[in-house]
C-alpha cells in the first residue's frame, strides 16, 4: 500500500486511542450528571417536606457510591480505570475503610431514629404526610445505604478480577 493512503500503523493507533479516551471521558461526565440528577431526585421529597435533614450528606454519599460502584462493577472495561493497574490496586485497598465509613453512616441514621424517634425531624408535618415521608426516608436510606455497603466489597473483588485478567489474559 502506498504511504499516501495511510498515515502509518502507530499514527492510526494513536488517533484511535485519542478518540477512545475522549469518548470514555464524555461517558464518564454523562454518568456523573445522571448520578447527580438521581441524587437530587431522591432527596427532593425530603427537602420539600422537612426543615432540617441532618443525614443529607450521608444520603447523597450513599446514592453516589451505590450508582458509581455498581456502574464500575458492570462497565469497568468502558471506564478510565480499565488499564490503570496501580489505581485499581489503590481503589481496591480503599474499599476496606470505605465499607466501615458507610456502615458508620447508616448506623448513625438508624441509631438516631431509634433513640430520638422521628419527632425532631418530622414532628411539624400533618400525620398523613409525616407517616408517608418517614416511610420514604426509611426505605430509601436503607436501600441506598445497604446497597452502597454491599457494592464496595463486590467492587473490590471486581477490581481484583480485572487486575488478574489484565495481567494473565490481556483483557479487563
Amino acid at each position: 500500500m502506498s504511504p499516501f493512503f495511510s498515515l502509518g500503523g502507530a499514527w492510526d493507533n494513536q488517533i484511535i486511542m485519542d478518540k477512545r479516551r475522549t469518548l470514555i471521558l464524555q461517558l464518564e461526565v454523562v454518568w456523573w450528571v445522571a448520578t447527580l440528577f438521581v441524587a437530587w431526585a431522591v432527596l427532593y421529597p425530603i427537602r420539600k417536606a422537612m426543615h432540617v435533614w441532618p443525614f443529607e450528606w450521608w444520603n447523597v454519599a450513599f446514592v453516589i457510591v451505590l450508582i458509581t460502584l455498581s456502574r464500575y462493577i458492570f462497565l469497568l472495561k468502558h471506564t478510565f480505570l480499565a488499564q490503570k493497574q496501580m489505581l485499581k490496586v489503590a481503589l481496591m485497598l480503599l474499599m476496606v475503610p470505605l465499607i466501615f465509613i458507610l456502615i458508620n453512616g447508616l448506623h448513625s441514621f438508624m441509631n438516631f431514629v431509634e433513640e430520638k424517634t422521628w419527632d425532631p425531624l418530622t414532628g411539624h408535618l400533618p400525620p398523613d404526610d409525616k407517616q408517608a415521608i418517614e416511610h420514604y426516608i426509611w426505605g430509601e436510606m436503607l436501600f441506598f445505604g445497604a446497597g452502597s455497603i454491599i457494592s464496595a466489597p463486590i467492587f473490590a473483588g471486581r477490581l481484583l478480577l480485572s487486575i488478574w485478567r489484565t495481567h494473565n489474559r490481556g483483557t479487563v
